[in-house]
């Protein structure tokens, strides 16, 4: 069988210009422009915070251990001197678990959430050798530091591979300790004694310390290779009492800190250091733990002395970047309309363009095909935003009446008018399924907060939500939904247990009629009045900003899917409704050229 290799003599094909839908990783000539071109992920050039959850109860001096998504913060500086609480981190909230049975503060920590060591710190009236062991849900006293101290760092997170290193005794030590699993040995000094420094390392072979007092502010970092310390190349900014976190001695980060108090943030590649970007806020005394890839902090105190309970979470360099790109547009123009399913298999239904329209169009993942009428026609209407394509539900919005009631249930092929709204109202939003949905917010005459549950034959009303609002994105079930932004103009975010409302992160930009899709913890929103092609990610915890639209637009509802794939679909470009369709990818690929030079 004849190859492209065997006819051409080369396995890089040629193309007039590129081939269409080429593979990640794809090499081709382009004998348009004469070079060679290939699709690439985009990543990220360099890292971002984003605020995570808070504390719940704010404090410095802490200690911690674990992971980004599964991470334990414990002790800290809380009248009368000293706290025992302890919370674990599960990437978008804290719990208080079981108390340390030594309440202390500037402790250290090492080790995984369900296997993890406690170290030395401080007790009223002194130091401390106490060590204790986490398993997951309790905290036991184990074998004693030889020397006690605090302000020390430990290293490692294998529960029987720890290094704890300086500190102060009766002054800045440089002293060294092994932990095997069951005993602790001293080994040799670090060259330079320091406390309250960041750290980093995997185990008792491999670590590394920065920063710290030394007895004044130091810039110095040494590497430990199992036997001896190393100096190695300085900090850019001299400081102590920031947060070191980093599983490698070739990739670390340094956060925050004392001189004065700062947000400036610096990683570690293994031979140098260098500035990146800062944390939200500037604070001193806190913890973090995590890889350089992969990190969280917490507690402490900010630039004006007040404790904290802020976390913020680090993602590094190289992480994939989501993008919007051009999708296949609607058949017909218009915005307000009902949209359900996924980046796949979507439904619109409704909407307005010079009149308010009935027609519902289906996707497949290549092209929409107009399909049977809603009965009612409508704009401004809810929908079981989280529904399959094939069983969606539309309620509400405005037809005949400014404020309808009706609720018309798809079974794939035809709507049928089904129980109605106990409220009329339009610019409501929806969440759920077509069994099992709620029709939130909206406007009669007012902006309203009114909520009502579906169960698959009849509404009811139930909690209210805490803010009047109308024009909101809704996501989710009907036991774990959200809704976002709203008129008022604002960034107003609510979550839903099933039972109540509870406020949480405002998105960053306030807007109203804009699209989205997704779940309680992981939420896409985009465009919006006042007139925005911005997007922004919700992760549980907060808001961030990510890859704007190619074209600003409102939707005013005309949104579906999940933050890894959606669909922007149609709108309302200032003067008309249009037909374009935006479709956005996690990771995106995009086509770059080989260099030559």
């Amino acid at each position: 069988m004849a190859t492209y290799l065997g006819t051409h003599g080369s396995r890089i094909q040629n193309y007039t210009t590129n081939p269409d839908n080429p593979n990640e990783g794809e090499v081709w000539y382009n004998a348009t422009d004469n070079v060679l071109k290939f699709n690439a992920q985009n990543v990220t050039t360099v890292g971002s915070w984003r605020t995570g959850g808070s504390l719940n109860t704010a404090r410095p001096q802490i200690g911690a251990l674990g992971t980004q998504t599964a991470g334990l913060f414990f002790g800290g500086a809380l009248p009368p001197p000293q706290t025992a609480i302890t919370e674990s981190y599960n990437g978008s909230a804290f719990s208080e678990v079981n108390d340390l049975n030594t309440a202390r503060r500037i402790a250290a920590g090492a080790g995984i959430a369900t296997a993890g060591l406690g170290i030395a710190g401080y007790a009223a009236p002194g130091n401390q050798a106490v060590v204790e062991s986490w398993n997951g849900t309790n905290w036991t006293e184990i074998a004693d530091i030889n020397t006690a101290r605090y302000w020390g760092k430990a290293s490692g997170t294998d529960y029987t591979s720890v290094l704890f290193s300086g500190g102060y005794v009766t002054a800045v030590s440089g002293l060294t300790e092994s932990w095997n699993g069951s005993a602790w040995t001293e080994v040799n000094d670090m060259n330079t004694g320091r406390q309250i420094g960041g750290k980093a390392g995997a185990s008792n072979t491999s670590a590394m310390v920065f920063g710290g007092v030394a007895p004044g502010d130091s810039a110095l970092t040494e590497t430990w290779n199992g036997t001896n310390w190393t100096e190695v190349a300085d900090l850019n900014t001299a400081r102590s009492a920031g947060a070191g976190f980093g599983i490698t001695t070739s990739d670390a980060v340094m956060s925050g800190g004392e001189n004065p108090v700062t947000a400036n943030v610096e990683t570690w590649n293994g031979s140098a250091w260098t500035e990146t970007t800062n944390m939200s806020i500037a604070k001193a005394s806190f913890d973090g733990t995590g890889t350089g890839s992969l990190g969280v902090v917490a507690g402490g105190y900010d630039a004006p002395g007040s404790p904290t309970a802020v976390s913020e979470e680090w993602v590094g360099a190289g992480a994939a970047v989501g993008a919007w790109s051009t999708g296949t547009s609607i058949n017909t123009a218009r915005y307000g309309g009902a949209a359900s399913g996924i980046y796949t298999a979507a439904l619109l239904a409704g909407g307005e363009h010079t009149a308010k329209v009935a027609l519902t169009e289906s996707w497949n993942g290549t092209n929409w095909t107009e399909v049977n009428d809603l009965n009612l026609a409508r704009v401004l209407l809810g929908s079981s935003s989280n529904a399959p394509y094939t069983a969606s539900l539309a309620f509400g919005g405005a037809g005949p009446s400014p404020t309808q009631a009706q609720t018309e249930l798809w079974n794939g092929t035809n709507w049928t008018e089904v129980n109605a709204l106990n409220t009329g109202r339009r610019q409501v939003s929806g969440i759920g399924i077509s069994t099992a949905a709620l029709a939130t917010n909206g406007y009669t005459t007012t902006a309203l907060n009114l909520n009502e549950s579906w169960n698959g034959t009849n509404w009811t009303e139930t909690t209210d939500l805490n803010t009047s609002k109308t024009y909101r994105v809704g996501a989710g079930t009907q036991t774990a939904g959200i809704v976002a932004g709203g008129l008022p103009t604002g960034g107003n975010t609510e979550t839903w247990n099933g039972s109540n409302w509870t406020e949480v992160n405002d998105m960053t930009t306030g807007r109203y009629a804009h699209g989205g899709g997704g779940t309680q913890t992981a939420l896409l929103v985009y465009g919006g009045d006042p007139v925005t092609a911005k997007t922004e990610d919700w992760d549980g915890a907060s808001w961030t900003e990510v890859a704007d639209l190619n074209t600003a637009r409102a939707l005013y509802g005309q949104g579906t899917g999940t933050t890894t794939n959606n669909l922007c679909i149609a709108g309302n470009i200032p003067g008309s409704a249009v037909t374009t369709v935006e479709e956005w990818s996690l990771p995106s690929v995009s086509t770059k050229t080989i260099s030559t030079d």
